[in-house]
C-alpha cells in the first residue's frame, strides 16, 4: 500500500514538474524573442557592454526567472525518481524561495501605490506593453497565476509527503515474499542422496522378489 501510494505522489510530481518546466519554457522564449527584437533595434545584443545604452533589465529578468524554473524542473524530477532526502529537501528549499520571492512582488504590487518606481527604467520598453497586456487580460492572467502558484503549493506538499514516506525499500526480508514465489520453490526437483556402494542392476520388481526369496530361506533356516 506504501509503495502504491509513494508511486503515485511520484508520478502526480512528475507531472506538476512538466507544467513548472512549461512555464519556464515560455518564459525562455519570449526571453529570446525580446533579445532579438533589440537586436535589431539596437544592432548589438543586450549581453554585450554598452555604457550609452542601460542595461535592459526585463530581458534579464525573463531569462534568468526561466532558466530557474527549468533547473528546478530538473531537481524535482531527480528528486520524484529518487525520492531522496537530499533531492527532497533541495527541490522544496528552491520552490519556497521562488514561492516567497513571488509573493513579495504580489504584495508590493498590490499593497504599494507608487510599486512601478521600485523598477529601474526599462529601456527596450516592453516592460510597458506587458503591463498593459496584464491589465487588458485581468481575468486571464490572475487565473494563470494562481494556477502556477497553486502547482508550486501542491508540489511542495508532495514533496514533504515523499520525504515523510522515506526512499524506495530494495532489499525485502524472508518473509515478503509473494504467494506466487512460493509453489516454485516447493515443486524444485531435489537430486537424490548419493550411495557408496555397488550399483543396483536390475528392475524394481526384480529386487522386490530377491528381498522375498532372502526372507523365506531366513524363516526356513
Amino acid at each position: 500500500m506504501v509503495r502504491l501510494m509513494r508511486s503515485c505522489m511520484q508520478s502526480i510530481l512528475k507531472l506538476l514538474n512538466s507544467v513548472i518546466g512549461m512555464v519556464g519554457l515560455g518564459m525562455i522564449l519570449y526571453a529570446v524573442w525580446l533579445i532579438r527584437v533589440w537586436q535589431r533595434e539596437m544592432g548589438d545584443f543586450p549581453f554585450e557592454d554598452d555604457s550609452d545604452n542601460p542595461a535592459p533589465w526585463f530581458i534579464y529578468t525573463f531569462l534568468g526567472l526561466g532558466v530557474t524554473l527549468c533547473v528546478i524542473t530538473c531537481v524535482g524530477h531527480v528528486a520524484a525518481e529518487t525520492a531522496n532526502g537530499c533531492c527532497l529537501y533541495l527541490y522544496m528549499l528552491f520552490v519556497f524561495v521562488l514561492f516567497m520571492l513571488e509573493a513579495g512582488v504580489s504584495a508590493d504590487v498590490f499593497l504599494n501605490r507608487d510599486w512601478e518606481k521600485d523598477f529601474p527604467k526599462d529601456p527596450t520598453g516592453s516592460f510597458n506593453q506587458f503591463k498593459d497586456f496584464i491589465r487588458s487580460n485581468f481575468e486571464i492572467c490572475k487565473w494563470m497565476g494562481l494556477s502556477i502558484v497553486s502547482v508550486q503549493g501542491l508540489s511542495f506538499l508532495l514533496a514533504l509527503i515523499l520525504k515523510a514516506l522515506g526512499p524506495h525499500q530494495y532489499c525485502d526480508s524472508d518473509d515478503e515474499f509473494t504467494p506466487d514465489r512460493v509453489p516454485l520453490l516447493n515443486n524444485a526437483a531435489i537430486p537424490p542422496p548419493y550411495v557408496v556402494g555397488s550399483p543396483v542392476v536390475g528392475s524394481r520388481n526384480d529386487a522386490w522378489s530377491i528381498r522375498i526369496n532372502e526372507k523365506v530361506n531366513q524363516s526356513s533356516r
